[in-house]
């Protein structure tokens, strides 16, 4: 049963209440929500330049040491799915502090890890709980801000969480200069241990039990078919889901294209990864300071039309001309700069489309994201390590996917919406 939504900065009350309780979105709440978009990159992006130092501690092979991150995308899609419909029947905080203690356990077993049989199954348990943690952080957003402020917040939030994919993997490279692999994840332990401290500081309980949905899976179920249903929400849904997949093309192949192929150092290759998660970075910054200004929709046209020029571009070169070197730089930062316009606000517009069921919209945004993720990462991979066609074959078809999303799917509604959120789908 759907229930009336009450303005995010208006206190609520019951007869037995005497005491006043408000939730808002302070800067220190969004802050938070920033640290825990970190999960993910830092979770990955440290660990991976390490994989062959892994497979050789663990005995294990290099598709043994790979399926440790498959299993970790697995299981961010799944947490995901599962955290936000809990949280919108259980309310925010308690299930948060439980997925990030959860969390911190697993990274714990990750750098205990005797065999790779522990580490996968870690590594599982470790994108479980973090994706839950991260879903439960975008529906808090939703739960206190609509409108040109959710697309601002949420822009605002991709665009510091971008800092993580900077300095991930540089992070990983000096760990591996000075210490141990296992260091990485003693690291992320103490970050999640951190984390659970700022949520208990800085995060208030955000859903009062009058807007809580009732639990059970049916009506897990019932939610999932109302927000799939809404053509508007499945279309931004496309929009950012095909720019994810788009995205992870170039994050599991880049090291091959620019290392193997066109023989950069590792120490240039991840300047470069830098430089390119800057632009993603700028894009989404540039993105929250116009929304508002500029139609949200046109600020995705905008990033679907660059990403879809690099596509193309890179798949000629490919082709045609032996994946010269500049050509991929240039390629490749117009690509990630491109996303830092698409993904968050694609995901703001899908949130704001579902208002009655934030957890349940943001729990099916991020089931959808991770899944791409980790089914498109092996595709780009098929050709081998000298090849540069399935990648930008991949990337182009993402590009053109997304934009079928928003121009076929998300068309602006011909009546206005009564939310707040109706003037960035215009």
């Amino acid at each position: 049963m759907q229930q009336t939504s009450l303005p995010p900065d208006v206190s609520w009350s019951t007869p037995s209440q005497k005491v006043r309780r408000q939730a808002q979105l302070t800067a220190g709440l969004v802050a938070t929500v920033v640290f825990l978009t970190a999960i993910a990159p830092l979770a990955t992006d440290m660990y991976v330049p390490a994989f062959p130092q892994v497979g050789s501690d663990l005995s294990s092979t290099a598709t043994q040491v790979q399926l440790t991150l498959t299993t970790f995308f697995v299981g961010m899609a799944l947490g995901q799915l599962i955290g936000g419909p809990v949280s919108d029947q259980r309310g925010r905080r308690i299930p948060l502090l439980a997925a990030l203690l959860a969390m911190t356990a697993a990274s714990i077993v990750c750098a205990l890890a005797p065999t790779i049989a522990v580490m996968t199954v870690a590594r599982l348990v470790q994108g479980f709980a973090g994706g839950w943690a991260m879903v439960i952080g975008r529906a808090i957003i939703v739960d206190l801000a609509s409108g040109v402020r959710l697309v601002k917040v949420l822009n605002v939030i991709a665009a510091v969480g971008g800092i993580a994919p900077i300095v991930g993997p540089l992070l990983g490279g000096l760990i591996l200069q000075l210490s141990h692999w296992r260091v990485s994840f003693w690291l992320v332990a103490v970050l999640g241990f951190g984390m659970v401290l700022a949520v208990l500081v800085a995060v208030p309980e955000s859903l009062p039990r009058s807007r809580r949905q009732p639990g059970g899976l049916r009506n897990f179920v019932t939610a999932g078919g109302v927000v799939l249903a809404n053509r508007e929400y499945v279309g931004y849904l496309v929009v950012a889901g095909a720019a994810m997949g788009a995205l992870f093309a170039y994050v599991a192949t880049s090291a091959f294209v620019l290392q193997s192929m066109n023989g950069l150092s590792p120490i240039a290759y991840s300047v470069d990864f830098a430089g390119n998660a800057t632009g993603m970075t700028a894009a989404a910054l540039v993105a929250a300071r116009l929304a508002g200004r500029i139609s949200t929709r046109k600020l995705i046209l905008t990033g679907q039309i660059a990403a879809l020029a690099a596509g193309i571009a890179m798949l000629l070169g490919a082709l045609c001309l032996g994946t010269p070197l500049l050509l991929v730089l240039v390629c490749f930062f117009v690509l990630m700069t491109a996303q830092g316009l698409m993904i968050p606000n694609g995901g703001a517009l899908a949130s704001a489309a579902v208002p009655e069921h934030p957890g349940t919209g943001s729990a099916v945004q991020g089931f959808v994201q991770w899944v791409a993720a980790g089914t498109i990462a092996p595709i780009a991979g098929l050709g081998g390590e000298h090849t540069a066609v399935p990648m930008a074959t991949l990337i182009t078809a993402g590009a053109i996917v997304s934009m079928l999303g928003l121009l076929i799917l998300a068309k602006p509604r011909t009546m206005p919406r009564p939310t707040a959120g109706a003037t960035d789908a215009d």
